[in-house]
């Protein structure tokens, strides 16, 4: 609900900044981007740090293509997390992407250019 009341507050805060001129419009261009920021946020921060989580699911989903190794994870918010790393297996070495928000939103499997 929250989330849908900041959305609709942004077409008004568009509408106000078109009469205003110059500094007020860059206010009002400020205010309808902290608004963005605002409704992108989770509703409350998990309780528990996602990082360990994130890694374990990511694993378990790429071990399907052979053995992992986790390269990195990279925290984009409180909440979302992007696991990197890499399976090895009757393809060959990969890498892969994992974006994870509570849960695995996401997973890129790529080759590794030059690998034979």
């Amino acid at each position: 609900m929250l989330l849908s009341m900041h959305r609709s507050i942004l077409p008004l805060l568009l509408l106000a900044a078109l009469p205003l001129g110059g500094c007020a419009a860059g206010i009002a261009a400020s205010a309808v981007g902290a608004a963005v920021r605002a409704a992108d946020r989770p509703d409350r921060a998990p309780k528990e740090d996602p990082g360990p989580v994130a890694r374990q699911a990511c694993s378990v989903h790429a071990s399907q293509y052979g053995t992992v190794q986790i390269i990195d994870v990279v925290y984009k918010s409180v909440a979302k997390v992007v696991v990197w790393g890499a399976v090895e297996g009757p393809a060959g070495k990969r890498s892969f992407q994992c974006r994870w928000d509570g849960k695995i939103v996401g997973f890129e499997l790529k080759e590794i250019a030059g690998r034979r």
